[in-house]
């Protein structure tokens, strides 16, 4: 399907949409969905077997989707859900990709709040069908000088046996917008769920806690993200991962700066059967006084025959590598912004190429930024 023309999306918020991964082009994506506040904007699919449609669409269209709409989030987890579900206006997003098929272009995704003060709230749901692969680069900010405003996002994802889904989430907020997404995935026997997240730019608060349950032998979910808490940022993050069933494995890795921001890092493994693996990695550096990192790792199991493991470390730049780099010619400015970048690469693994050079892009600019 296909609704909407990006020629008629404002200058402004293509330029805008494009620095959270939006390129809205079709010889570069797989399918399209463009929100701004409440209302939909752009929406196309590319493929016949990649379907993208708005939520309430595909509720009319498809009796079955009872089988998925709140199921994975309970509308009752918190007040921010329950403000989700009582909303008249929700929208967000349906994405599908079919039994079997290999999407190399990603889907993209954008959220966009355009009016100061308001209260975006937004219900995805994205099924990844029986051995089928799919990228997915969901991209949330704000139109340039809308400082205030709030983000409320449920999002469930499903990924059927054999199946995998990459989902790389870019947050570029404004000063005092708060953002409150919650987020499972439900990952059958083989399949794979890779989530990566970045946050680039200042924020009031991001309050946000993914999980993923692997209730199929074999399944795997892996966590990474990336970053950078400014001045009077809040953000409160962490990811946990339930493992359910034999030979299910979970990494969960993370790097977090502050720069005089607050930074509260959480990571969870919950060993749910026997003869599973996990690993968490949490990394943190402190560039400036008035910053804060907390870095809470948990590990979980009432089994034995379990391999869990967990390391943490926050710190500063060594003066040793900056002056190791500016022998080699490099300013103490460009020293230090090639440790950051260094510190805030995490080599992710298994991610298609695309999707890595979206990431590396945005890795350059937080590094740029600071």
């Amino acid at each position: 399907m296909s609704e909407g023309s990006v020629e008629e999306v404002e200058p402004t918020i293509r330029e805008k949409v494009k620095t959270v991964g939006g390129e809205l082009d079709s010889s570069k994506r797989a399918g399209t969905f463009l929100q701004i506040d409440q209302r939909t904007q752009l929406v196309s699919s590319f493929r016949k077997d990649v379907e993208v449609l708005p939520i309430l669409e595909a509720l009319k269209k498809y009796d079955w989707m009872e089988d998925y709409y709140w199921k994975a989030v309970s509308p009752e987890k918190d007040e921010y859900t329950r403000e989700v579900d009582c909303c008249e206006d929700i929208n967000g997003y349906f994405i599908r990709a079919s039994k079997g098929v290999k999407v190399e272009f990603p889907v993209e995704a954008c959220l966009y709040l355009y009016t100061k003060g308001l209260k975006q709230k937004v219900h995805n749901v994205i099924i990844v069908e029986e051995d089928a692969e799919l990228n997915i680069i969901s991209g949330c900010t704000a139109h340039p000088g809308v400082e205030a405003g709030m983000h409320l996002g449920v999002s469930e994802l499903y990924v059927k046996k054999g199946a995998k889904l990459n989902f790389t989430m870019v947050h570029s907020w404004e000063s005092d917008i708060e953002v409150r997404p919650r987020s499972v995935a439900i990952v059958e026997e083989g399949g794979v769920f890779v989530s990566n997240y970045i946050l680039m730019n200042p924020v009031k608060l991001v309050q946000m806690y993914p999980t993923a349950y692997l209730r199929g032998k074999g399944a795997r979910g892996i966590f990474n993200s990336v970053v950078v808490a400014l001045q009077g940022s809040v953000v409160d993050i962490g990811s946990k991962v339930v493992l359910e069933a034999e030979d299910t494995s979970a990494e969960i890795v993370s790097r977090a700066i502050s720069s005089g921001g607050n930074v509260i890092a959480r990571g969870d493994i919950v060993a749910d059967s026997p003869k599973v693996k996990g690993h968490l990695e949490c990394m943190g550096m402190i560039l400036s006084e008035g910053g804060r990192i907390d870095a809470i790792p948990e590990l979980e199991s009432a089994y034995s025959d379990v391999e869990l493991s967990h390391e943490a470390a926050i710190g500063r730049i060594a003066e040793e590598e900056i002056f190791y780099l500016m022998t080699r010619g490099l300013s103490r400015d460009e020293a230090t912004a090639a440790i950051i970048r260094g510190f805030l690469d995490i080599g992710i693994k298994g991610l298609p190429p695309l999707l890595q050079k979206e990431l590396d892009k945005a890795v350059e600019l937080v590094g740029e930024g600071m």
